[in-house]
This record gives structure tokens, sequence and C-alpha cells, in this order.
């Protein structure tokens, strides 16, 4: 093994250790709550609010997405 593959190898397994590390995101932290919370039946909502730490982000991102495919088609319909 070259010298120039050893630190692409280092830098690599840097990487994906770190990666493997990084513990629970703020989401997956707050939807465990969430479900612990309404489990003890110290929270009365609807499952729905309770897994919305899950569906939210996914229903913003297809939100952002149609906005930015709507913006694209005016601009190709605008420039043809």
């Amino acid at each position: 093994m070259t010298k120039f593959e050893y630190d692409i190898y280092k830098e690599y397994d840097k990487k994906t250790s770190t990666a493997a590390k990084g513990g629970m995101s703020f989401l997956e932290v707050l939807l465990l709550v969430f479900i612990i919370l309404k489990l003890c039946k110290v929270i009365t909502w609807s499952w729905w609010w309770v897994l919305s730490p899950m569906w939210i982000p996914l229903i913003l991102w297809l939100i952002f997405v149609a906005i930015v495919g709507i913006i694209k088609l005016i601009y190709k319909l605008k420039h043809k």
C-alpha cells in the first residue's frame, strides 16, 4: 500500500468511526421521549402527534421539493 492510499484509508476510517459514535439526532430523541410519555400516560396526545417528529420533517422536505420543482418549471416556461 502506498503512502497516498494509506492516507486515504486512514481518513475514511476516521470519518466512519466518528459517524458510528454520533449517537441519536434531536428528532430521534424527541420521538423517543414522546413515545415514553405516551406509554406512561403522561400525555394524552393522538399517536399522530406522538410520531410527528418522524413524519413532519418528511412532509416539510416534500413541500420544499415541490416548491423547487414549481419554480424550475416556471423558469423553463418563461425562458423558452
